[in-house]
């Protein structure tokens, strides 16, 4: 039994997404067809509108497609074998459930699996339609839509006391910030923390260092706007990137450089700047996706690590759950992270918004029918 949806859809780079009534087919049988209460618009969403997505190791998606993948929603229908969700559970999608039985999936590498296809879903196409006509999904998700389906392994239940349009957060930025300072760099309580750009995911990167017990946060971006958001989410120092000086502050504050270094800027010169305020012995992690085709070059440093990561390394059953329960408990900010909610029919007020630098902090887009209900 088939139904339809309200989606905006993307024909072409660079220009208005299309606000169209889509079919929606059946859910698979390890497949969830879900309601989506609230969406948060990501970068990634703006980079893949405007053609300028480019995600290592993997070919550019495939047009038309739907946008959006920082999303929670209500379960309304499940596939035959689905047995971890059923209707009615409240879900944040996992953008990367992988298949489930590729090396890099049975190793934990969900984020890394083999058999990945953009916008296919795992086994196989999309769920979306247009007359016919196929309409590819993002990142197994596709949430600019009032409702989608999803791999089973991409539902993640939470418990119903936890706004939805909060919990949609933790799909994307707020999980990145948490995967690279627990699983890729391993903050430690005493440990020294530099956040090289301090947006949205330089912000839950700020966040996660605190509970992770760094006693020394420096949070380094151009604009006073931006370092006094910073020092609210917890950074102990901050400093301006437009001072040339900043570097040699940052060794002056920590005795010759901060134990973690985090890139979340991502071109070359600021990946550099990163390394070079790291200590020898330490770790630099490059948070976001850096321009197609830019490299960087780093001295040689035996001691001194270097990684990429974020969300491609959490763990999304537990970690989500740990990130919930912490925004329950008053010990993660994520109402302070929300600049505006809009209705899915502004989506592209929302992204020219975007890009001329208007909107500082997450856009989301809540489908007020749902949210409302999930209340009752």
């Amino acid at each position: 039994m088939s139904t339809t949806s309200m989606a905006a859809v993307l024909y072409a780079e660079r220009e208005p997404l299309v606000l169209e009534q889509l079919d929606v087919a059946d859910p698979g049988a390890d497949e969830v067809q879900i309601a989506v209460a609230a969406s948060g618009i990501c970068a990634s969403d703006v980079h893949l509108a405007d053609g300028t997505l480019d995600i290592p190791g993997l070919p550019a998606y495939p047009l038309p497609v739907v946008p959006g993948h920082e999303a929670a929603g209500i379960v309304e229908r499940v596939g035959s074998a689905v047995r971890r969700v059923q209707p009615g559970d409240h879900v944040i999608v996992n953008i990367y459930p992988g298949c489930g039985y590729c090396d890099d999936c049975i190793c934990g590498r969900a984020s890394h699996c083999s058999q990945t296809r953009p916008g296919e879903l795992p086994s196989g196409g999309s769920r979306l339609s247009s007359r016919g006509r196929p309409i590819h999904q993002m990142s197994n998700c596709s949430s600019f839509s009032e409702r989608t389906v999803v791999p089973a392994r991409g539902c993640i239940k939470i418990p119903n006391r936890m706004p939805l349009d909060r919990a949609c957060l933790i799909g994307c930025g707020v999980a990145t910030a948490y995967g690279a300072v627990f699983r890729n760099a391993a903050v430690q309580p005493g440990h020294s923390v530099l956040v090289l750009g301090v947006g949205g995911v330089g912000l839950n990167v700020v966040q996660a260092a605190v509970v992770a017990g760094a006693t020394t946060i420096i949070a380094v971006d151009l604009g006073q706007g931006r370092l006094d958001q910073a020092a609210e989410f917890g950074a102990t120092h901050t400093l301006d990137a437009a001072d040339p000086d900043w570097p040699s502050k940052v060794a002056d504050l920590t005795g010759g450089g901060v134990d973690r270094g985090f890139e979340v800027v991502s071109t070359p010169g600021t990946v550099r700047q990163a390394y070079e305020a790291t200590r020898d012995g330490g770790l630099v992690t490059v948070v976001g996706l850096a321009p197609p085709g830019s490299t960087v070059t780093l001295p040689t440093v035996p001691s001194k690590g270097f990684a990429r990561g974020g969300l491609r390394w959490t763990q999304p059953v537990v970690d989500y759950s740990v990130l919930v329960q912490l925004y329950l408990a008053g010990r993660l900010k994520l109402d302070e992270l929300i600049s505006h909610e809009r209705p899915l029919m502004e989506v592209n007020d929302v992204l020219d918004e975007i890009r001329r630098g208007e909107r500082r902090g997450r856009v989301i887009l809540t489908n007020r029918a749902v949210l409302d209900g999930a209340h009752h």
